[in-house]
């Protein structure tokens, strides 16, 4: 037992239960896959200075789904983003004082006139809070002077830590650093890889495409590519035989689809009738979407060409030099390999066999050992 000045007393387990109730907290950023695409460089920063011109970043959970958060004294509210409340099915309501929100000059404004209850939780720090529906996109979530006031929150301005109370426990939010979070890409979120139809892309990215039609166009160009420096080249281990496959056994339907498919190649220039001494057989797949896929049998041709042994790029290096980048996306290749010229010379060394002859190939096929060296040198 232990006496007072006043005359109470407490007994040393009541002191121990509230110091384990007091507790520090320090609650760090949530980890998993953003809705927002974000990418962290691998550059050096000064830990003393390192959160001096960084507002409060953070990434929490809503619904079981990694969210980025910003706490942001200067905003008179907290605000939810429309893409996340509508991603993920949140109930609206009605926001009981509608306004009128401008930025900046009277020229632009935006009317609010929804509200949401965002449950979020970020380490051991579970709650839920009400905010403004507002189409944002520098963030999922905004925590402002109504969320500060309610915790009584402290902020930590050389380390950019919140502190406050919840449920009779001390928090401590710990932001990002640079190291996590530096650079806020390009936000292409997931609407651009969910398959959807180009007239619901937001009109943000419809323009992008527009401008950069080039750069996405329905198929290449037929005829054979420039020649950039970097040609497919086929070592043969000397004194090795040449292999002389036969062509595989094909049902009709097979043999007017590879006839089709090897007339294609031969439109587009890829391709040309051949007098190789060796050949190997070639294969249809079938794909997911139920059509087929021309396959080069090249295991025989394989087995006698000379491994390379290039050195795999760093990580580190690579990242490195994006340093100062700002805008990134993702590049889905449009036939990769047939932009790659075969070296002149070596083209009879990849010649393949059908019922209706024997064609080699001018530009880089699949399945060939060393391609994936050649087009990662492109």
């Amino acid at each position: 037992m232990i006496l007072k000045a006043n005359g109470e007393y407490e007994s040393q387990d009541e002191e121990e239960e509230r110091d384990e109730s007091e507790e520090d907290i320090v609650d760090c950023p949530e980890m998993g896959e953003l809705l927002v695409i974000r990418r962290a460089l691998s550059t050096l920063f000064d830990p003393e200075t390192i959160q001096r011109e960084n507002i409060f970043h953070s990434c929490c959970s809503i619904n079981s789904k990694v969210c980025s958060l910003i706490i942001d004294g200067g905003s008179c509210t907290n605000v939810a983003s429309k893409y996340l409340v509508d991603k993920l099915g949140l109930q609206k309501t009605k926001h009981p004082h509608p306004y009128r929100l401008k930025w900046l000059n009277d020229e632009a404004e935006l009317r609010i006139s929804e509200q949401v209850t965002i449950p979020f939780t970020i380490g051991k720090y579970s709650d839920q809070v009400v905010c403004d529906v507002v189409p944002m996109q520098a963030g999922h979530l905004l925590l402002g002077r109504p969320w500060q006031f309610d915790k009584e929150t402290l902020h930590n301005g050389r380390t950019n830590y919140y502190t406050f109370s919840h449920n009779n426990k001390n928090h401590t939010l710990a932001p990002l650093t640079p190291q996590e979070d530096k650079v806020l890409l390009m936000i292409f979120k997931e609407v651009l890889f969910s398959g959807q139809e180009e007239k619901d892309l937001p009109p943000e990215v419809l323009e992008l495409l527009g401008r950069f039609k080039e750069v996405f166009p329905e198929e290449i160009p037929p005829g054979l590519p420039p020649i950039r420096g970097i040609e497919h080249q086929i070592d043969l281990v000397p004194g090795t035989p040449l292999p002389n496959r036969p062509a595989y056994r094909v049902n009709p339907e097979e043999t007017k689809e590879l006839e089709k498919q090897v007339h294609d190649l031969m439109s587009k220039g890829y391709i040309r009738e051949s007098l190789s001494p060796c050949a190997v057989p070639v294969l249809l797949v079938p794909k997911k979407d139920r059509t087929w896929r021309m396959c080069v049998d090249c295991r025989a041709i394989n087995n006698i060409t000379v491994k390379y042994r290039h050195p795999i790029p760093r990580l580190d290096d690579m990242l490195d030099e994006l340093n100062g980048a700002t805008v990134f996306s993702k590049i889905d290749l449009r036939s990769g390999y047939h932009q790659v010229r075969m070296k002149e010379g070596d083209e009879w060394k990849m010649a393949f066999k059908t019922k209706q002859g024997l064609y080699e190939w001018l530009v880089m096929p699949f399945g060939l050992t060393n391609a994936p060296s050649t087009f990662r040198s492109c």
